[in-house]
């Protein structure tokens, strides 16, 4: 017999110097013992693949991802074992599954824990780009609300600037409207601010005063805007709103490759939520199926067991316990009818004894 066979029977956890007399049942076990050791072997990898991920970037991630991904595989290869045994085949189906609810129970929680790390990975594209869209969005907002806390800070300065070039504007478009003026009064065009008179003449001289000292005061206010700006962008470099600056596509990349367990799991989870507000229901689905499929990998070992009916082996183990509770209770019968019969003995013993440390007692204080 080959040592893979035995390794997989002893997976199953069956007796074989029982199995051998049921040569029938050699394969069912073997494909039992198989499954109970690929589901320890899967669950090895998903534990080793979660620490990793949670370790990522530390010396000794793949350490510790290797000695836990042991633990925990021979954690759940144990413990499948152990339910798979103690599965009584002789009792009812109802009994049988109340018997493995507990571990049906324990691998559905198994299975959406492992299931996440692995969809991030399977995922791990479609999270990236939802998290550099919503690492922009984030910083945006951020700037933004600096931006509006600095102004309301500042909000005495913001109305002069405003008030400074609310003036400037309504200025120059007066400005253009005396130069206008100027133009038609220069070239004789009658209107009802112009005299028509062809020429460079008085009402053209004093237009043309107006107009520069319009011009002047334009300046002056520019100059007084310009002045409020600089001190405006001055107390921002100051309290440090210029250096908030939107990443670069690298440096998105680099926050991206850094980004902790709790943004990853978020992205997953709103992956199936486009930009519109639609739900994209392939994507959504896609997940769903993956976390059923850990769950019914972490619960086949039992399946399998509770699947398999009773045979031919099953009868030979539930007879070798008989005998054995048997003998066992027959064991108990003996010792008990044997101490009854030394009864008379142990206590003719027991007398001696007592009759020995009487006498010695009389000896000693005689002594003394």
């Amino acid at each position: 017999m080959s040592s893979i066979k035995q390794f997989l029977w002893w997976c199953a956890g069956v007796n074989e110097k029982t199995l051998l007399r049921y040569p029938e049942e050699h394969s069912k076990y073997v494909s039992i013992g198989a499954t109970i050791f690929f589901t320890g072997l899967f669950a090895s990898i998903a534990g080793g693949y979660a620490l990793y991920f949670v370790f990522s970037g530390s010396e000794n991630s793949i350490f510790y991802a290797i000695l836990f991904g042991l633990i925990w595989g021979l954690a759940i290869f144990n413990l499948d074992r152990y339910i798979v045994l103690s599965i009584d085949k002789t009792q009812s189906t109802g009994k049988q599954f109340f018997q493995a609810l507990p571990r049906i129970i324990l691998a559905i929680i198994i299975g959406l824990v492992i299931s996440r790390p692995l969809e991030l990975k399977i995922f791990d594209k479609e999270i990236k780009e939802h998290l550099r869209v919503e690492y922009l969005k984030q910083q945006r907002a951020t700037i933004d609300t600096l931006n509006r806390t600095f102004e309301n800070k500042y909000l005495v300065e913001y109305g002069q600037l405003s008030t400074l070039k609310n003036q400037a504007d309504s200025l120059e478009s007066s400005i253009k409207t005396s130069r206008q003026q100027l133009n038609h009064e220069i070239f004789g065009t009658k209107t009802e601010e112009t005299s028509g008179v062809l020429g460079y003449g008085p009402y053209a001289k004093m237009k043309e005063d107006n107009l520069k000292k319009q011009e002047t005061y334009l300046d002056t206010l520019r100059s007084r805007i310009q002045t409020k700006e600089s001190q405006l962008l001055d107390r921002k470099a100051q309290e440090g709103l210029l250096d908030q600056k939107i990443l670069s596509d690298q440096g998105l990349d680099s926050v991206i490759n850094i980004a902790g367990f709790a943004d990853r799991n978020t992205a997953l989870s709103n992956l199936h939520k486009n930009p519109d507000g639609t739900v994209n229901d392939a994507t959504e689905y896609a997940v769903i199926f993956i976390t059923l499929l850990f769950i019914f990998f972490e619960c086949l070992p039992v399946f399998v067991k509770l699947m398999s009916g009773r045979d031919t082996y099953d009868n030979a183990i539930l007879s070798q316990k008989t005998v054995n509770n048997y003998e066992s209770d027959t064991n108990v019968d003996v010792e008990k009818q044997a101490l009854d019969k030394l009864k008379g003995h142990r206590i003719d013993v027991a007398i001696q004894r007592r009759m020995d440390k009487l006498n010695d007692d009389y000896e000693n204080s005689k002594l003394s």
